[in-house]
């Protein structure tokens, strides 16, 4: 089998002692592709680090919505600044730009969710710019990005762990948005629903490791991608097999078709 980890954090302290057998393990159970998803300009320095180590590691740049502080704020005009033209200076070298979004989880003012839907517009402009799919969080703010990306012409993206009610998920589905799939299906009957709400032709897997593995309290890593695909099987009525053939191709369709910019 072909399986692609759309979504990872392997610049995670979780990973520090021994990333090298957690990719050995993915490899040998037949993980070709690992998006390791910068959120900070320190992760971002990391994922640009991992992918010139490791050659399964593909980049992908971003900026979360929020900082990475005890008590999370939204990330000011100054952030992003800093954060976007690293993007762009990188360009050549990333395949997606991700993790972005927005998250409503810490926002306690209209003035915060004005800010993250600005900044997330530019992200988006960026998109289109540079021609890279996006890798998207929205985290109690699913409405608002589906209303961002609606009037946009981003050709490609993607919804981690998408967490919506079935209407919305019926709305991004008719707009051609891509869901990945993390291993947390395995307990969790929001993604098992999810999955058999939307065509398989929109769905790939991720881990978002260290985070929402099969079991609780435990790490997450990018060789139990296999447990998503085994319950996107079992939903579809397909073999392990014929489910990973077919979510491979949407890997191959989504990011391997962008293009270089200069």
């Amino acid at each position: 089998m072909l399986l692609a980890d759309v979504h990872c954090h392997l610049h995670s302290t979780q990973f520090e002692n021994d990333l090298a057998e957690v990719i050995k393990r993915a490899e040998q159970t037949g993980v070709r592709v690992i998006i390791e998803n910068g959120t900070t300009q320190e992760s971002n320095r990391i994922t640009l680090a991992l992918s010139k180590k490791f050659p399964i590691i593909k980049p992908a740049l971003g900026l979360y919505p929020i900082t990475e502080e005890k008590v999370p704020k939204t990330l000011t005009t100054a952030q992003a600044n800093v954060l976007l033209e690293m993007i762009e200076q990188h360009r050549n070298e990333i395949i997606a730009i991700g993790e972005v979004g927005m998250d409503y989880k810490w926002t306690r003012t209209e003035s915060d969710k004005k800010q993250q839907k600005q900044t997330f517009a530019r992200v988006i402009q960026l998109s289109e710019k540079i021609k890279k799919p996006l890798i998207i969080h929205s985290r109690n703010a699913e409405q608002d990005v589906l209303e961002s990306l609606q009037t946009s012409n981003v050709k490609y993206a993607v919804l981690h762990c998408f967490s919506a009610n079935k209407k919305l998920i019926t709305r991004a589905a008719d707009m051609n948005l891509t869901f990945s799939i993390p291993p947390i299906i395995t307990r969790l009957k929001h993604f098992q629903e999810l999955v058999a709400q939307v065509n398989i032709s929109q769905l790939l897997t991720e881990t978002d490791a260290p985070y929402l593995g099969p079991l609780k309290n435990e790490r997450n890593e990018p060789v139990n991608v296999l447990e998503s695909i085994n319950e996107i099987a079992k939903t579809k009525k397909l073999t392990p097999e014929e489910t990973a053939n077919i979510l491979w191709m949407n890997y191959q369709r989504i990011f391997s078709s962008h293009k270089e910019s200069r």
